[in-house]
């Protein structure tokens, strides 16, 4: 029983660990999310900007002149690699969501093994009172 109990243990420290990660995991995606919903702004911005306009870009304390097709150049870059680390943090959180089901399924075998022992220690123990009397 002490050792279905260390067991037990164990594994719903794995279970806890695993799901404090996907939560991380989980907030890094809603990052990204902000983050694309803020550079889609900005490409939104470009298209309703009239052709000569000028588009500065913050550099530190001081506003730089940059040219159009290197700005949206830069947006459609970083859009490009906000959406490939999405699907990167997605398949993360789909891995993490399935160690997780199998450290349910080793935390259900482990409790139904203990509550099968505990059963057949207290009939044994009926069993030993029984011969006694």
């Amino acid at each position: 029983m002490d050792k279905l109990q260390v067991e037990l243990q164990r594994v719903s420290a794995e279970y806890q660990k695993l799901q404090q990660d996907l939560g991380e995991v989980v907030q890094s995606r809603q990052r990204l999310e902000s983050q694309r919903q803020e550079n889609e702004g900005v490409k939104e911005e470009f298209d309703k900007l009239k052709e000569g306009e000028v588009i500065y870009k913050l550099v530190g304390p001081v506003l730089l002149k940059q040219e159009r097709f290197e700005a949206e150049g830069t947006v459609k870059g970083r859009l490009d690699f906000i959406g490939k680390e999405i699907d990167r943090v997605e398949d993360q959180i789909k891995d993490i969501e399935k160690v997780i089901e199998g450290k349910k399924g080793e935390i259900i075998q482990i409790q139904a093994a203990a509550q099968a022992l505990a059963q057949q220690q207290a009939q044994q123990s009926q069993q030993g009172k029984q011969v006694e009397a």
